[in-house]
């Protein structure tokens, strides 16, 4: 049999079973490979202590520091009753602050041997107060003795790496087991080319993994760093690169408008004219699907930009050619919800067949899961005869029974809310590959568009159309100013005075089972308070503040029927104030809504508040959204939300968001819980390597295709292509 490769050695076969097991359940590493991938967080130089003045409360910490003093006491407990129980207190310093540990019990003699005053260790545990003073009880501690041999060698070189840790295995521990492993870097198969390593003035992968785990200056770090960064934004361009080009080879049927067909009817009768943004999206679209292989992009655009006007435009091109069109969309509220503004936008076009329509009409038909039999009957009769041109609908649309004619384009809204294994579902329903068009209202940095949707091109519309309202946002501190609340309400009912309507967005449902269900955030956790619910909210606001008000309730649990019909009253005005979850956070459009008051808003991510914020402003009015928190000025919760009020530019935002979340949440590896693949790269601050690796990775694949000169890289996409990494690839 073959021996394994050095990388691929299971961990419990080197570092012992125990050790292999916390660091498998707890860190997520396996491998020989995964450990020397687990890179160090920082480094402490020998010579510089840390700050003891800055530890964070209730967080695992390592500190280097000195020991200035150490008292062994014995006290009376119920343990002890004869004053023999033992607690040793030892106090350390670094210069800027100082730290007490405690020991009790049998756990006082090695430590009271140990720790002497003068004694430099590296002590772990998690920072607790006690009588009003920073204590780490029992920590775990490494002596730094460089006299000893052994302490030499396990500490060689100036600088110590201080590892990812969790509480069942401390930073030194892992260094050590790192330190058993680094001999196996040697056989670490280099992923880059070696033209394009040398030619970047890269480090060797060998050497960079010894020097990120054993470096000797700063100097080391920083060429190691560079060359990891390499490795996981090219890596994962190329796996991009490859799909891409993989698409491109499909056939496709190219879809061309005709002069005088259904588009040209179409623009004739819009009563505005396109925006200049609006205008050059469509260019870039049209010319895609006049091509013989399948056009993948992406369009992205603020809430309000005219995106479903351009996507529209997209479909009664294709059916101008001879085909159909499907839009998918994530509930089926939204998919009713553009299925009545397409026949609005299209009017007597809408209707083919029907008496009063034009000449060039098509149908649209809208398909969702909870539509009645006959009617379900005959949308999938229009479908597969070409009747309809255009469908509408929910995942019902990719059931087996649904047959299409013609399908030529898949319109895809709200990306994220779709697996690709939908997107080829639907994909499979045309005779050759349909062209794909995805939207999406969250506005995404030009980084994270190239690392998340790197298979599509990218389209943006960044203008917003002529008559849309500014919307002014305000942060409402509820604890600190309550009246600054029953202001927010008093705004409210005077908007309604107007003749405008609101919506109230709160977290939660509110039938929960103790609210069980509920997430929990570290601020609830904090406050002990769960969400406000929208039940609870809409009752406590009819009888209180909007009293006389026409108060209504929307969440995700109602039924279908009862959701539209909230949701079409609504719109018709025959409610005041929409209480609701964020199932109106996509698409729901009522131009006469004015104001959005959002509950515990720090409870919601930046995204999510601007979409939100979207809802209102969108007649000829000017827009208001309050966003309520409970939370302290100085909190990190209100630090967003104050950037949220401050800018409406969503790029701006989406890039605050992105800082402040942890990099793999990016990338949908939060769904799914397992470790983000990005380990070294920041899609932020590396812009500048993503797009070059972008480059590069086009270039290779363009010339080997299936990476035969490049073993090693392919391997290595191998790797990062598991079935996990596959899927968030793919799912964007």
């Amino acid at each position: 049999m073959d021996a394994v490769p050095a990388l691929d050695e299971p961990l419990k076969k080197v570092l012992g079973p125990a050790t292999a097991k916390v660091m498998a359940e707890h860190l997520g590493l396996h491998t020989v490979g995964d450990l020397l991938h687990h890179y160090p967080r920082r480094y402490e130089e020998r010579g510089q202590l840390t700050h003891l003045a800055d530890l964070p409360m209730d967080e695992h910490v390592t500190v280097v520091a000195q020991v200035a003093d150490a008292r062994l006491h014995t006290f009376a407990s119920s343990r002890a009753p004869r004053g023999k129980g033992q607690r040793l207190e030892v106090t350390i310093t670094d210069g800027s602050g100082r730290l007490q540990l405690v020991f009790f019990g049998a756990g006082v003699h090695k430590p009271h041997k140990e720790l002497l005053p003068g004694t430099r260790a590296m002590f772990a545990g998690k920072v607790s107060v006690f009588n009003r003073r920073l204590q780490l009880a029992h920590p775990a501690y490494e002596l730094l003795r460089a006299d000893s041999e052994e302490a030499v060698e396990s500490w060689a070189g100036a600088l110590i790496p201080l590892y990812p840790a969790t509480a069942k295995l401390e930073s030194w521990k892992i260094g050590k087991a790192i330190q058993t492993v680094l001999p196996s870097a040697q056989e670490a198969a280099d992923p880059l080319p070696e033209t394009l390593r040398e030619g970047r003035g890269l480090l060797p992968l060998p050497e960079a993994l010894l020097k990120i785990h054993r470096p000797h200056t700063m100097a080391d770090i920083e060429q190691a760093r560079a060359r990891l960064k390499w490795d996981e934004a090219f890596v994962l361009q190329v796996a991009l690169a490859r799909r891409r080009h993989a698409d491109a080879q499909l056939p496709a049927v190219p879809r061309r408008p005709r002069p005088d067909g259904i588009l040209a009817a179409f623009d004739d009768r819009l009563p505005f004219s396109l925006t200049e943004g609006q205008r050059k999206v469509s260019e870039e679209i049209f010319a895609d699907l006049a091509t013989d292989h399948p056009m993948h992009r992406l369009l992205q655009g603020e809430v309000g930009s005219g995106k479903t006007l351009v996507a529209l435009r997209a479909m009664l091109a294709v059916v101008d050619a001879g085909g159909q069109a499907a839009m998918l969309a994530p509930t089926e509220v939204l998919a009713q919800q553009h299925h009545r503004s397409v026949t609005e936008m299209m009017g007597e076009l809408a209707e083919g067949g029907m008496l009063g329509g034009a000449e060039n009409a098509t149908k649209v038909v809208l398909l969702t899961g909870s539509m009645g039999a006959a009617a379900r009957r005959q949308a999938l009769l229009d479908l597969a005869t070409g009747e309809a041109g255009i469908v509408i609908g929910t995942h019902a649309l990719i059931e087996d029974k649904v047959q299409f004619h013609d399908l030529g384009l898949v319109v895809v809204d709200e990306q994220h809310r779709f697996g690709v294994e939908q997107r080829d579902a639907l994909r499979g329903k045309g005779k050759q590959p349909p062209h794909l068009l995805v939207m999406t209202a969250t506005p995404i940095p030009r980084t994270v568009a190239m690392t998340v949707f790197g298979d599509l091109e990218t389209s943006v519309l960044d203008q917003l159309p002529a008559g849309r309202s500014p919307i002014a946002s305000h942060v409402v501190p509820a604890a600190d100013k309550p009246h600054f609340l029953a202001r927010a309400w008093e705004r409210v009912r005077e908007e309604a005075g107007k003749g405008h309507q609101a919506y109230v967005v709160c977290p939660r449902i509110g039938d929960e089972e103790d609210g069980a269900k509920a997430k929990k955030s570290p601020e609830d956790e904090a406050e002990k308070r769960p969400p406000l619910a929208v039940l609870d909210i809409a009752e406590q606001l009819a009888r209180g503040p909007l009293a006389g008000l026409r108060v209504e309730v929307l969440h995700g649990r109602m039924q279908p029927d009862d959701k539209d019909a909230v949701m079409r009253g609504f719109a018709a005005g025959e409610a005041d104030v929409l209480v609701a979850t964020t199932v109106i956070e996509v698409g729901v459009n009522v131009p006469n809504a004015t104001v959005m008051v959002i509950m515990d808003a720090d409870r919601f991510g930046v995204s999510q508040l601007h979409q939100l914020r979207g809802r209102v402003g969108r007649g000829s009015a000017p827009g208001l959204c309050l966003l309520v928190t409970e939370m302290p000025e100085a909190s990190a919760a209100r630090r967003r939300l104050n950037a949220v009020a401050s800018t409406l530019d969503g790029f701006e935002l989406s890039r605050i968001d992105l800082e402040q979340r942890r990099e793999g949440d990016v990338l949908g590896q939060a769904q799914s819980g397992t470790r983000s693949s990005l380990r070294m790269l920041a899609v932020i601050d590396d812009e500048e390597v993503i797009a070059e690796a972008r480059e590069e990775a086009t270039r290779i694949v363009a010339a080997d295709p299936d990476l035969e000169r490049l073993p090693a890289l392919r391997t290595a996409l191998d790797a990062l292509l598991d079935e996990e990494r596959e899927q968030y690839l793919e799912k964007g």
